[in-house]
């Protein structure tokens, strides 16, 4: 866990939704260890919890034998997520706008608009199944 000492740490979680559980503790800690302010804290539940959300979901397809990653790391001024699973990824530029009148009244996808709009800096890789979120502090 990240302490004033250690500014980085590493968790693998089973694609199993009561992983949520541990995801929000960790978040909720370091939070408080950082001094994030409330409104950051939050901004990061939500972001981080909806990126880890879609890992278990879409990338492991729920699939509790294969793991999502979560990485956290504290640098000056801002504290950086890193979102990994097992899945091939998909195309984070083909995602519907939620906010389109067409989708509007949908009961799904709007984790990665929240994660966009809430974080300082989202950015994907290996074909979309890596997330980085970054939140200034």
């Amino acid at each position: 866990m990240i302490s004033t000492s250690n500014t980085k740490a590493d968790i693998e979680l089973p694609s199993r939704l009561d992983s949520m559980l541990r995801v929000e503790a960790m978040i909720d800690d370091i939070g408080v260890t950082i001094g994030a302010s409330e409104e950051v804290r939050a901004n990061m539940q939500v972001a981080v919890g909806e990126a880890v959300k879609n890992a278990i979901e879409f990338g492991n397809q729920s699939d509790a034998s294969k793991s999502v990653l979560l990485s956290v790391e504290k640098k000056e001024g801002e504290v950086i997520f890193v979102v990994k699973d097992a899945g091939t990824g998909f195309d984070f530029n083909k995602v519907a706008d939620p906010t389109s009148p067409e989708n509007i009244e949908k009961i799904t996808g709007r984790g990665i608009f929240l994660m966009r709009n809430l974080a300082d800096k989202v950015e994907y890789a290996d074909g979309g199944s890596k997330v980085t979120i970054a939140f200034k502090i």
